[in-house]
């Protein structure tokens, strides 16, 4: 009985012990494996649509832009006062404030007063508009490549002025690779985060190309921002309108024959957007009361 009882423990060791390589083979038994983390789809463009588009919008989209001043190549900002309605209507946001372009730094002490100036009045907007401390601003930031000294000196200031309002900084740029010379290429986003120092940014990038974009489409499941090729972003715009033809001319079908993109709730093709994907439901923790 004893020797059957050794042979019989003996059995029972050596399975375990295959039990436990093929668990250590086996990703699936591994409670150490993070799941894959959960996109967004959500959208952006620079005039309000108007009230009556959200209902149509909110069926495909989790949250949308909101300016806190004049958009790119626009006099006015059509989204002031509407952050209520939004908010009721069950969207996130993706709080925009236009930042400025290289040639308004006419010396090199510009940049930080510049940041400083626009930092104060992005505080201001936001604080006007009803978003609280701890809203995430996102500088739109439209020029690509490498920045200049000065404008790395602009971004620092706008972060450190925005923390001291309250609120946290962040930008919107290039996520797409920009030949410098020979074997060389640049990100915008990797420059700025390389010269940020200990100061920490949220990213929101646009890369249009196809791939890694997948077009203009509206999955169930929304892309993940990690497949724009910028794994620390937390949002990533990937299809635009108008489409930039030069990097759209391998994306599927889904541009619009006018080559802007639209949500497919948007049957007459009314309200021209640009498509986006996140890691939050309100990448701007805007829509907290």
């Amino acid at each position: 009985m004893k020797q059957f009882f050794t042979f019989l423990s003996a059995i029972l060791i050596a399975a375990a012990g295959i039990s436990i390589t093929i668990a250590a083979r086996d990703p699936s038994s591994m409670s150490s494996v993070a799941p894959p983390s959960r996109a967004y789809l959500g959208f952006d463009r620079n005039i309000y649509p108007g009230d009556a588009a959200f209902p149509t919008l909110r069926q495909t989209f989790a949250f949308t832009s909101y300016w806190l001043n004049p958009p790119p190549g626009e006099k006015t900002n059509t989204w002031i006062g509407k952050r209520d309605f939004l908010r009721n209507s069950g969207f996130g946001f993706l709080v925009l404030f236009r930042g400025r372009d290289s040639h308004e730094f006419k010396k090199a002490l510009d940049g930080p007063a510049k940041g400083s100036l626009d930092a104060e009045a992005a505080a201001a907007a936001a604080k006007k508009e009803g978003f609280p401390a701890g809203t995430i601003i996102f500088l739109d930031l439209e020029e690509g490549g490498r920045l200049s000294a000065t404008y790395h000196a602009y971004l620092h200031a706008w972060l450190d002025g925005l923390a001291r309002s309250g609120y946290r900084a962040a930008v919107y740029c290039s996520g797409m690779p920009v030949k410098e010379s020979a074997g060389v290429t640049i990100l915008t986003a990797d420059d700025i985060r390389t010269n940020a120092g200990s100061r920490q940014y949220v990213f929101f990038v646009f890369n249009d190309a196809c791939p890694p974009s997948p077009g203009c489409v509206f999955p169930s499941e929304a892309p993940s921002v990690a497949a724009s090729g910028v794994a620390y972003a937390q949002a990533w715009q990937y299809a635009q309108s108008p489409c930039r033809k030069e990097f759209t001319a391998r994306c599927p079908t889904g541009y619009h024959q006018n080559g802007n993109c639209y949500s497919p709730r948007d049957a007459s093709h009314v309200w021209d957007l640009d498509a986006d994907t996140a890691t939050s439901a309100d990448p701007s923790n805007g829509a907290k009361p």
